[in-house]
């Protein structure tokens, strides 16, 4: 039986890949929650892939409580390009920060996996037992094997060491800090990068990838900032649980709905050449609402706030 801890404001917290578009969100939702004893490192000051810097930062540090948010991520291209990469970093960077976790007496930990864990053709919505039932998407394969890694690691080591070590799978994530770097990004900031350009450059179409058929589920990283706050806060099981809102859009709809806020007038132009990824991602939230926690910023007010503030763009 693990030992329930709730953090105090003045609870020593560790947030791993505090500057990324997750752990970034952590931050600030922990500050407006008024916690303020934090130990922050980018990934400049600490290689969380190197061994002995990870255990050397925590027995200096001895941060109480641990939300992993740092990750090798990307889309479709650089999962597929960087095969090799994105397995051996992740696995480093986890199998590092969860080893010191429990080396270093840590009372709670939180490991941030995603939902590309799930079988590419499992029942929709995705719940949490579908988990290891079928095969995975291959194009991005070895970040799902690093992720389900992560996710055993936290069971084994509350099993055989008493850790009190949660996992959270948030599905597709935008917001502030997201990338737009159009060989690295997930399909939402690369459709709002394309639409935003074309405008400026007066472009007649713009080119999306696939057919546009596949569904998609989008939480704001506000949202998820908020959500892991909760966990921390009340959730103590061993099994992982979603993150996400219950709604999900087609790649379609999804590039008209940009299209529309960014108000361009061109057309689109589908590369079907280019693979579609999963036909279907939609999670069950229901074990999540369950425990009293529900998102609360709609896909459409979700792009406004980022072409408002990233673009200056004023949508409609």
């Amino acid at each position: 039986m693990q030992k329930k801890y709730i953090m105090e404001k003045t609870s020593k917290i560790y947030i791993a890949g505090h500057r990324g578009m997750v752990g970034s969100a952590i931050l600030r939702t922990l500050q407006k929650e008024g916690f303020n004893n934090f130990v922050l490192r980018s990934s400049q000051e600490l290689d969380l892939r190197n061994q002995q810097a990870v255990a050397d930062f925590f027995q200096q540090e001895k941060p109480e409580y641990v939300f992993l948010a740092a990750a090798k991520v990307g889309g479709i291209l650089a999962n597929n390009t960087f095969r090799a990469d994105f397995l051996y970093e992740n696995l480093c960077i986890q199998n590092n920060v969860i080893h010191q976790c429990y080396v270093n007496g840590v009372k709670k930990m939180l490991f941030l996996g995603s939902s590309c864990i799930y079988p590419k053709l499992a029942p929709q919505p995705l719940k949490e037992e579908y988990l290891l039932s079928g095969f995975l998407e291959s194009t991005n394969e070895p970040y799902a094997i690093a992720k389900i890694a992560g996710i055993k690691m936290c069971e084994a080591y509350r099993t055989q060491y008493n850790c009190n070590f949660i996992s959270a799978m948030p599905t597709n994530l935008y917001g502030e800090n997201d990338n737009y770097d159009l060989q690295k990004s997930h399909v939402l900031p690369a459709l709002i990068r394309k639409f935003v350009e074309a405008k400026q450059e007066n472009k007649p179409f713009v080119e999306v990838w696939g057919t546009g058929s596949p569904m998609r589920e989008f939480l704001n990283a506000e949202d998820l900032g908020n959500a892991c706050y909760f966990l921390m806060q009340n959730y103590d099981e061993s099994e992982f649980i979603n993150v996400g809102c219950g709604e999900e859009i087609s790649i379609k709809n999804l590039a008209l709905l940009v299209k529309e806020l960014v108000d361009y007038k061109g057309e689109l132009h589908w590369d079907t050449s280019k693979p579609d990824g999963t036909p279907r991602k939609l999670m069950d939230n229901s074990k999540l609402q369950k425990l009293g926690w529900t998102p609360k910023i709609t896909l459409r007010d979700g792009i406004k706030a980022i072409l408002e503030s990233k673009f200056k763009i004023q949508a409609p």
